[in-house]
């Protein structure tokens, strides 16, 4: 399979159901901190991937979601274990269904949070706004921290706050202009329903209740055409509900886990 160079990751815990993370266009793996040490306490194997351009992984000169997806492919056939589940936020929610569709059978379940099923079924309007909100400032000369904090701020909920809230908007910040750009254009350039009709494992949609992004309305299009898909809504939360409302994603995942992965492994036992 070919990829990009190697990306950046971390290991952490030891088991044999490893659940991959892959973050947003804005961040990097440093944002799942609270998120890995939850699950390895739950008695799961995490490992979390710096997205090539992001945090340590160099930025490769085509970035594009297929290209993405072979790179976590290939992560996930170097590090999976026995049972293996992907979870995709945001960008990574684009991502994670093609690694389920280029592996079949090593890929055991999938998990996508706040995103889109292709941006070719977004309005006209919602395709302008996204651009407009994260590049067209950066056209203009702004800083990227003038450009993202705002639209950062926009995609919590109202109220969010506390310290993982905190976490997610100053590692999101601190992203690459370069990789942000590169990333985006590769989001809003991607096709991917086909590859969400070919996914074949038990798949968890989970979307904020005021998510302007990965709206509940799209999401709910995502499980008309993924066959094994089961969708959930968390109140009070937007676009990062692993940090607005941690205990009820949580709750939702490692219960889908349980369900869907594990009941499976011991069932092949």
């Amino acid at each position: 399979m070919k990829g990009y160079r190697f990306p950046d990751y971390q290991v952490a815990g030891d088991a044999d159901t490893t659940i991959f993370l892959l973050h947003g266009a804005y961040g990097s793996k440093i944002y799942f901190g609270p998120e890995i040490e939850a699950l390895v306490r739950e008695g799961y194997r995490v490992v979390a991937w710096d997205a090539p351009g992001y945090g340590l992984s160099p930025l490769p000169e085509n970035l594009s979601i297929e290209g993405l997806a072979d790179t976590a492919a290939a992560l996930v056939e170097r590090l999976g274990t026995a049972r293996n589940v992907v979870l995709g936020h945001s960008m990574g929610g684009i991502v994670a269904p093609r690694v389920a569709a280029l592996l079949p059978g090593r890929v055991h379940g999938l998990v996508v949070s706040a995103t889109v099923a292709s941006f070719s079924r977004k309005s006209e309007e919602d395709r302008k706004t996204f651009l407009d909100e994260r590049i067209a400032p950066l056209k203009r000369g702004k800083s990227f921290v003038e450009t993202a904090m705002p639209v950062i701020r926009s995609m919590f909920a109202t109220g969010s706050r506390g310290p993982l809230v905190d976490l997610v908007t100053s590692v999101a910040a601190g992203t690459s202009a370069d990789t942000f750009c590169a990333a985006i254009a590769a989001i809003v350039n991607y096709e991917g329903v086909d590859t969400l009709r070919q996914v074949a494992v038990p798949t968890l949609l989970v979307a904020g209740e005021q998510d302007k992004v990965g709206r509940p309305d799209g999401m709910r299009q995502i499980q008309e055409l993924i066959p094994q898909a089961e969708f959930v809504c968390i109140s009070d939360a937007a676009h990062y509900a692993f940090a607005e409302q941690p205990e009820t994603f949580n709750r939702h995942l490692l219960s889908f886990v349980r369900r869907h992965v594990d009941t499976a492994r011991r069932g092949q036992a």
